[in-house]
């Protein structure tokens, strides 16, 4: 019996990684979809779900139930093992820090923040952030496999330069990785080595995250538009793969104009999305100066959510919508995505006034005039944190296996 099932895993191996990303990504809820999806036999796809299971990154039911209407022999569901290793993910934002301890499947086991002015000093701001992270770790005591970093910033391939942080005192070219890489190291996380510290643009990675578990799956050109607490980004996704140009520099979508006579952007530009369109302009639209409690980004949100009826905080809000759906026509005119996702401040301004949105973006787009492009907001919490955590997750997708190395 045992050299039976030996053999079907030998035969199965090489579909460890691809059987774990279906079941990691929902796309195959039971042993007999990941079967199908695997294009394998019944008894290949026991022997590699086992396998998941003996390393502690899946479980299966030992009692399987039809479902309602279902024909057939029940199939063995299947699930991400709560108790089974994490990573840590770091975002880095205007407004301070969030760490996050992520099992597979996207879940969000513990977090932990840091709110405050960012120092100028990256190497400062990331042993901070990842002091907090090992804390998590020694509360939860749950095993670390490795881990990512979101910053607001284009991140330069292959050195991990963060190119242009606008909304931070950091240099330009600051060398993020080597530092993030650093302060884990010196913090002691285990799982992490020089090649399993990874960073990114924190709206790239967010897109990443939508499309694995969000409101982008299926989707197989994406387009990802968010504000976060300064700014606006934009990602895409490209017949399902993360789109990062030839070094990690595509789609700087904050840097379109959108109304030349505008104010000065910190690229040097006028008019840009990233000061005609973020949090900050939309609390200058409505003439409400920041207050000292609370991120830029929830008190936008929070005045479009509690005070629209205001007639200066509705016409604020018909402005950025202008000014957003004028940029995202433009995308979508060079792009033709099949999928819009909004995150941040934009996606709250889609759920205010989702129809005006739609409407600017079908009025200024050729695609948008032959039928429309769906635009969607942003469903996960913490999406640029789970896209971090995407990045450290790679190395087991690829190889389940690498588990056994920690």
């Amino acid at each position: 019996m045992t050299q039976t099932r030996t053999t079907r895993l030998e035969r199965g191996r090489g579909a460890l990684g691809p059987a774990l990303e279906l079941v990691h990504t929902g796309r195959a809820p039971t042993r007999a979809v990941l079967t199908s999806e695997l294009g394998v036999t019944r008894a290949t796809a026991g022997a590699v779900a086992a396998e998941l299971e003996a390393l502690g990154l899946i479980t299966v039911d030992s009692r399987p139930t039809a479902s309602a209407g279902s024909q057939g022999r029940p199939s063995h569901r299947l699930f991400i093992d709560e108790s089974g290793p994490v990573v840590l993910a770091v975002q880095i934002h205007a407004d301070g820090y969030r760490v996050a301890l992520v099992g597979l499947g996207g879940r969000i086991a513990a977090t932990a923040t840091g709110c405050g002015t960012i120092s100028e000093d990256p190497a400062h701001v990331l042993a901070d952030a990842v002091a907090a992270g090992s804390g998590l770790l020694r509360e939860t005591r749950l095993r670390c496999l490795g881990a990512g970093l979101a910053v607001p910033s284009a991140v330069a391939e292959p050195d991990g330069e963060a190119l242009n942080p606008l909304h931070l005192a950091w240099p330009s070219g600051a060398p993020v990785r080597a530092l993030f890489l650093r302060s884990l190291a010196d913090a002691g996380i285990p799982g992490v080595t020089d090649a399993i510290g990874f960073t990114g643009n924190d709206v790239n990675l967010m897109a990443l995250a939508e499309h694995r578990h969000g409101a982008g799956q299926g989707a197989r050109d994406l387009l990802c538009v968010a504000s976060g607490h300064r700014g606006v980004g934009g990602a895409l996704v490209l017949d399902g793969r993360l789109h990062s140009g030839s070094s990690g520099l595509a789609l700087e979508v904050g840097h379109l104009t959108v109304k030349p006579d505008g104010a000065p952007c910190h690229c040097g530009g006028r008019g840009c999305l990233d000061v005609e369109a973020d949090p900050l302009a939309f609390l200058g639209a409505a003439g409400r100066a920041p207050g000292p409690e609370g991120s830029l980004l929830q008190q936008a949100a929070d005045l479009l959510r509690y005070e629209y009826a205001d007639p200066a905080v509705r016409a604020a809000a018909d402005l950025l919508i202008d000014r957003l759906g004028l940029g995202i026509a433009g995308l979508v005119n060079i792009l033709n995505p099949d999928r819009i996702i909004l995150g941040g401040l934009h996606r709250t301004l889609l759920e205010t006034d989702p129809e005006r949105l739609r409407a600017v973006v079908a009025d200024r787009s050729l695609w948008g005039r032959s039928g429309g492009v769906p635009i969607l907001p942003c469903s996960l919490d913490h999406n640029s944190l789970v896209g971090a955590a995407e990045l450290a997750w790679q190395p087991v997708l690829d190889d389940p296996l690498v588990v056994l190395d920690y």
